[in-house]
Formats: C-alpha cells, structure tokens, sequence
C-alpha cells in the first residue's frame, strides 16, 4: 500500500461514472425513463416534460425531490421505473474485480441511485461480492449528495471513522462534504464533470482517470 493511505480501512466508492467508465453512459437512458414517467404522471409532451424535469432538477437537486414535493410521488415507484435500463453496456472489469479483492479494510459503495439498481450494475461488473454495505437513496431519505447529512449517516451506521476512510466520486462537488469531515478524497476525473470545475480544490486529495489504474498504482506490485 502506498504510505500516504496505508491508514485507511474503509474504502468509500460512488457508483454512477466512477466504479464503471463514463463512456457507458446509463444516465442517458436513465434520463429517458423519467421523461417518460413525467409525460404519464402530467399527460404532457416530451418538451413540457423536459421543462419539469430540469426544472425539478435545478430548484430541488434531484428531479426525484421535485416530484416528491409538487406531486406526491412515490419515490420506490418513481425510482423503480427509471431505473429499469438495459444495462449492456457494462460489462465486467477484471482490473477493477482483481484491485477491489487486493484492497485491504472494508468497501462500500455510497450512491444517489437505489439499491436494487446498483446491484444490478455491480453484478454486471462482476463486483456483486465485492463490498461490505451500501448506501443508497432511500437511506438518505431522499437528500441526496453532496447534503452532508448523507456523508455523516454512512459513517454513523456502519462505524466508519471519517479520518481512517477514503471517499472516491466522479463529481467533483461531492468530495467537500467527505472531506470536511476529515476523510481522505479521489476524484475520478473520466469526463462525467460538467460545466466548470475547479480543477485544484483544496478537499482533492488524489486525482484519476479511473478507479481499477490508481489502486493497482497504489497497491504496488503483488508479492507472491
């Protein structure tokens, strides 16, 4: 183990861009599903659902809390049905399976999806056995990253010690919460960001372009 992390026993991964290539690109068809989950629940067209949709997005964080909060919506079925996706374009990493297996201490995944679609995707990338818990949505209540609320409540309910812990995200954004409460930071910096980015935040610890390339540079060679 490199030494600068030879601390850490709890490896703290985001799911969507950062444990699988951007290039996958399941938030397209994700985005497609809750079009057309809007045009049903509102009978309107594809542009107006759109509109809502982002608007959703920009006012409340997620187009789900703006459903939940104008409409009613039950977050398990809004979640349900935008998540059921062809996932063919992921495809195992055995890299990553190989680097994950290596890695010392305890793994989780902490995302903003739900859990029974992040299993799905980690089975697709042969990670189904790869972590110790997860963290999704609906143990946020909904509040989902970068609130600090959701960074403290992993900590707190798998007795995670924030400074003994690594958080890697592809968004850049979501790394401040991890670090001011005193965890170690990897952005996973594979294109997804969009927008401007601040490329040298101070709360960005380590930097790469994907998660399997930067454990294997840091966990050395395998001595036999």
């Amino acid at each position: 183990m490199h030494p600068d992390l030879a601390g850490i026993d709890s490896w703290i991964f985001d799911l969507d861009n950062s444990l699988y290539p951007h290039s996958c690109n399941l938030f397209e068809l994700i985005d497609i599903r809750m079009g057309e989950y809007i045009q049903r629940l509102l009978e309107v067209d594809a542009t107006e659902a759109r509109r809502v949709q982002k608007g959703f997005f920009h006012e409340h964080g997620t187009t789900l809390a703006g459903l939940m909060a104008h409409h009613g919506v039950d977050p398990h079925e809004f979640l349900e049905f935008v998540h059921d996706i062809d996932l063919a374009r992921v495809t195992a990493d055995p890299g990553l399976v190989a680097a994950l297996d290596r890695l010392p201490g305890r793994k989780f995944v902490f995302t903003n999806a739900s859990e029974g679609y992040a299993r799905r995707v980690l089975d697709r990338l042969g990670l189904a056995n790869a972590f110790d818990g997860m963290h999704d949505i609906h143990a946020m209540a909904y509040v989902p990253k970068p609130d600090p609320s959701g960074y403290r409540a992993i900590c707190d309910l798998h007795g995670i010690s924030p400074t003994r812990a690594l958080f890697a995200d592809d968004m850049v954004r979501n790394l401040a919460p991890a670090k001011a409460i005193g965890m170690t930071t990897l952005w996973v910096d594979n294109g997804s960001e969009q927008g401007p980015v601040d490329r040298d935040a101070d709360f960005v610890d380590h930097r790469a372009a994907d998660v399997a390339g930067w454990l294997e540079q840091v966990l050395g060679e395998e001595v036999a």
